[in-house]
């Protein structure tokens, strides 16, 4: 008796219709793929995640509303061991990097061509990551310069605390110039939006303690 081949069950979360209809219509040819489900903003998304639990799921950047990057954030919350591709536009680094720390499996253009996307799905399932070569030595170049520093470590602990700038400043014996100048860098390095953003982005990181 033959194996059976194991069935890739999708979800594409997708605003343009006729990219969802040509991603439908590739993923129908693959008898060992299945679109499970489809949604076209991020509460549907969460939604449909829920309810069909795909083994694959296949994320724009660009939503209305809530972003991909919120997006991906909660279906990781809702599944850590979730496997998501970044499907998009985008070829911008910093995209890229906020997609695979946020725990994204790959990250992949719209423009490449269907086969290949094929071939990424069937490898994201099979538990590997995917990064296009001319973004990958550049994404890991700068994911490993944007570590925190101690000192950046130590201004997030005192925000999460609900320290005040000049309050950190006497808390850690400097400028309040300076507090400043630790928070905008280790807001750039989380690609953070503010402060309490920032504590967020390490708090699910795991970088800080609750």
């Amino acid at each position: 008796m033959m194996n059976k081949v194991p069935t890739i069950r999708i979800l594409s979360v997708e605003d343009h219709p006729v990219f969802r209809e040509g991603l439908r219509a590739v993923l129908s040819l693959r008898p060992d793929m299945q679109l499970v489900a489809t949604a076209s903003d991020a509460s549907e998304a969460l939604e449909q995640y829920r309810r069909c639990a795909p083994d694959v799921t296949l994320l724009d950047l660009r939503l209305p509303g809530t972003d991909g990057f919120a997006t991906l954030a909660e279906i990781r919350k809702t599944n850590p061991d979730a496997r998501v591709i970044i499907l998009t536009t985008s070829e911008d680094d910093a995209d890229v990097r906020r997609s695979m720390r946020g725990g994204a499996s790959a990250y992949v253009l719209k423009s490449l061509p269907m086969q290949e996307l094929v071939a990424i799905i069937r490898s994201v399932f099979e538990g590997h990551k995917h990064v296009p070569e001319r973004f990958a030595a550049r994404v890991a170049e700068r994911m490993t310069d944007d570590k925190l520093t101690e000192r950046e470590l130590d201004v997030l602990r005192l925000i999460r605390d609900g320290l005040k700038n000049k309050q950190i400043a006497s808390e850690l014996g400097i400028a309040e110039a300076t507090v400043n100048f630790h928070i905008k860098n280790l807001s750039q390095k989380l690609q953070a939006n503010d402060r309490t953003h920032a504590v967020m982005i390490a708090l699910r990181r795991g970088l800080l303690d609750i």
